[in-house]
């Protein structure tokens, strides 16, 4: 049988059952379409990721104080607040350091401005006027300590109806429902994250004085302030290593957080590069889980296409019988039934990678991160619904060309 004609005789099969070919193409549509989506937002998610490491941010250390077991779950994962100014200060005189600053992450419930709330759980940083230069301000002044001022970024300055400006007061509501009021005195020229311990990605940020926001927030405070955090700037990447050693030779001998860490407390020192590493690995762990349920909605579509082409086999018995009468071969109706289930593959792969790619650009547009397509998947998707296509196709093709032509021809 010629090539054209199968082709021809395949598709006309298809539209001469139009809602049943439509509801098993739509099997993997859907499959193809969650597969794509979800390995979209997962490149997208990872591209925003890298591409909020500047190579001046290669330059840092990140440390933290917690208990062993929390070693591996993640940055700042028990964190507790050891590390005084002073530390920060004798940080910052280390070999291969060039700066170093300590904050406090405050979880907050909300901040308020003008009577419009904005839920935002890692929006509050506690920290000293070093965090934020001042050669980043780009309106108004860093902060001083002991006072009740503010630091926005661009992204919590413009996220209320009417913008914030220097000298407006702003509200910060912790979960314990406690609520401070800070005056703004300074926005920052960009958005970025000071730490991945912010989160990544333009986030809207409120910087306030360690002094006296840090009693007020932290539950347990003590009268001396305390960074639960600290960021180290090596002189170069070259430094970094040199940089790192000093910091944990300095951290366990002689500073004052060593009186607080104990034996309990373990120093944890990664630079942005590892820490990157480590939520690139857990990202990809996520993915390949949720892409692996995804994938079952393929299964459930080449399930979907063996039956309608099972099916089609026991309704076209007679016809079967005739094509063999006239000396179609078992070649011919074996490559009849399985193009035509190639042919519901290529279409819902095709429609389910577009719809996929839609779904991501959507996605994506709603969490803020920009949108990256992983091309090579567009091939594998195709690939896929053909594969799906002639797996699920083969029995059925095999049960029809076995058909003997005699029993066909008396069938009804």
């Amino acid at each position: 049988m010629k090539p054209l004609t199968n082709l021809r005789m395949s598709w006309r099969a298809i539209r001469s059952h139009k809602l049943r070919s439509t509801l098993t193409t739509l099997g993997v549509v859907i499959g193809v379409a969650a597969v794509i989506t979800f390995v979209t937002l997962g490149a997208s998610l990872q591209a925003g990721i890298i591409g909020d490491i500047s190579p001046d941010d290669r330059q840092n250390i990140y440390g933290w104080a917690a208990p062993e077991e929390s070693s591996n779950q993640g940055p700042l994962a028990g964190a507790q607040p050891v590390f005084t100014q002073a530390d920060v200060e004798n940080l910052s005189e280390q070999p291969g350091v060039r700066t170093a600053y300590g904050y406090t992450p405050i979880p907050s419930q909300s901040v308020d401005f003008r009577g419009e709330r904005i839920p935002r759980q890692d929006a509050v940083v506690a920290t000293g006027p070093p965090y934020v230069d001042a050669d980043e301000i780009a309106e108004g002044r860093q902060f001083r300590m002991g006072e009740r001022e503010a630091v926005l970024n661009p992204a919590m300055a413009n996220a209320f109806e009417e913008n914030v400006t220097v000298g407006d007061t702003i509200t910060v509501t912790t979960f314990g429902g406690r609520q401070v009021n800070a005056t703004v005195v300074g926005i920052t020229e960009d958005s970025e994250s000071r730490s991945p311990f912010e989160g990544f990605g333009p986030g809207p940020r409120v910087y306030l004085p360690l002094d006296p926001y840090y009693t007020e927030f932290v539950s347990g405070a003590q009268e001396t302030p305390r960074f639960a955090a600290i960021v180290v700037e090596a002189n170069s990447l070259d430094a970094v290593d040199r940089a790192k050693e000093s910091t944990r030779t300095y951290l366990e001998t002689e500073s004052d957080a060593e009186a607080q860490a104990g034996d309990e407390l373990t120093y944890q020192l990664q630079t942005s590069t590892e820490l990157l590493g480590q939520l690139q690995s857990i990202l990809d762990q996520l993915q390949a889980f949720v892409v692996g349920i995804a994938a079952l909605s393929l299964v459930v579509g080449s399930i979907g296409i063996a039956n309608i082409m099972l099916v089609s086999v026991t309704e076209r018995t007679r016809e079967i019988g005739i094509m063999k009468a006239v000396g179609a071969q078992k070649r011919d109706i074996l490559t009849l039934f399985v193009t035509e289930a190639v042919i519901v593959g290529i279409i819902g792969s095709v429609l389910g990678t577009l719809l996929g790619l839609a779904a991501g650009w959507a996605g994506a547009q709603y969490i803020d991160i920009p949108l990256t397509y992983p091309v090579e998947w567009f091939g594998i998707a195709i690939a896929v619904g053909i594969l799906v296509g002639v797996f699920a196709g083969l029995y059925p093709a095999w049960r029809g060309a076995r058909t003997d032509p005699i029993e066909a021809l008396r069938y009804e």
